[in-house]
């Protein structure tokens, strides 16, 4: 789903060097190490760069950071030892650090793993949200790896069926690698949308989608102010919903980690559970094979007539990629609002403020 700004009044525009100049910074006035503060100052960019503001995975994320460090559900420089090794799968102990650099390491580990057995995965205890699934699963695609990433998460959705939340949004990252073209991303949680979206539309005083959420008693609405504290919708209905089910099963139960109902629950002690799987493209055929077929592939599906002229067929990741072409050009939005807060929090942090 492609989100645009809405009211252009709501925010700023930056260019991506001055963003993530003060993200690093800031990371680095939390107590974060200098891979730290690059790995996460670098995942918000590309999660501000790919998406609307309003779903809070730029630079809004640096309140949860500054609230949770300093209540203590996140350790900086954390202690991350490897539980598990063996040829092809490995786990490893975030001991409450954050989650982009455990899944960052994770992901690392994977692709290492997958060079001689030619697939690997590689799963995560005891870690923090780990930003944008898709982030993660670049990272085995620029190493010319199929990246699957995913994670659970707050229980935010219901099982179909019921309006009581059980499993969380989980959501997944695939990039699958293409020489020297762009790679295919999927980036996806499995829910319809998220709590962020639903603030962002209940500030500007628009109706949200029916099919986002319901209310607390299971009613549909377009009301986001009335489904605050509802259950989120599946993607594709019962089949997300089953999506989600398997997530929590492969990155929860899997992994040693919290799940279902417990997980996120408690603001010190997330204790999230990621998996980072990554396969070599050339473990089942040649690399020349695997580029040729895929590209016969991407052919056939960009050739298919669009409905609209003026909305061609695009692959997965397409539409961010552009977008972030186009916002290293024009700027980065950041909402007025998170500009604002961070003014304050920079102030009693001593730290410079440049936005």
């Amino acid at each position: 789903m492609a989100y645009e700004v809405h009211d252009a009044s709501l925010v700023n525009h930056y260019s991506l060097s001055t963003l993530k100049d003060f993200a690093f910074r800031f990371m680095r006035s939390l107590g974060a190490t200098a891979e730290e503060a690059e790995i996460i100052s670098d995942g918000l960019m590309t999660a501000s760069q790919w998406w609307h503001p309003g779903q809070g995975q730029g630079l809004e994320k640096l309140f949860r950071y500054h609230r949770r460090v300093n209540n203590g559900g996140i350790q900086p420089d954390a202690p991350m030892r490897w539980l598990r090794e063996a040829p092809a799968s490995a786990l490893l102990d975030a001991a409450k650090g954050f989650g982009y650099v455990a899944a960052d390491r994770a992901m690392s580990r994977a692709v290492e793993k997958a060079k001689s057995a030619g697939i690997a995965m590689v799963g995560v205890q005891h870690s923090n949200h780990f930003g944008i699934a898709g982030y993660h699963a670049l990272t085995a695609a620029k190493a010319g790896f199929i990246g699957w990433s995913f994670t659970n998460a707050k229980a935010e959705m219901a099982p179909w069926g019921s309006a009581k939340p059980v499993l969380g949004t989980n959501p997944w990252g695939i990039a699958i690698p293409r020489g020297d073209d762009q790679a295919i991303v999927l980036d996806m949680a499995l829910t319809m949308s998220g709590k962020g979206m639903m603030r962002w539309y209940e500030q500007e005083g628009r109706p949200m989608p029916d099919n986002w959420a319901l209310t607390p008693d299971g009613q549909s609405t377009t009301d986001p102010a009335a489904a605050r504290d509802g259950p989120m919708l599946p993607i594709g209905e019962y089949k997300g919903y089953g999506l989600s089910l398997v997530t929590d099963v492969l990155a929860g139960v899997m992994t040693g980690a919290l799940f279902g109902l417990n997980v996120f629950q408690d603001d010190r002690n997330f204790d999230v559970g990621h998996m980072m799987i990554a396969i070599d493209p050339a473990a089942l055929m040649s690399r020349e094979d695997y580029e040729a077929r895929l590209a016969q592939l991407v052919a056939q599906v960009k050739s298919a007539p669009a409905i609209d002229e003026s909305r061609p067929v695009l692959l997965p990741g397409e539409v961010e990629f552009r977008r972030m072409g186009e916002r290293q050009k024009k700027g980065i939005p950041v909402s007025r609002e998170t500009v604002d807060g961070l003014r304050d929090l920079a102030a009693g942090l001593g730290l410079a403020f440049t936005l």
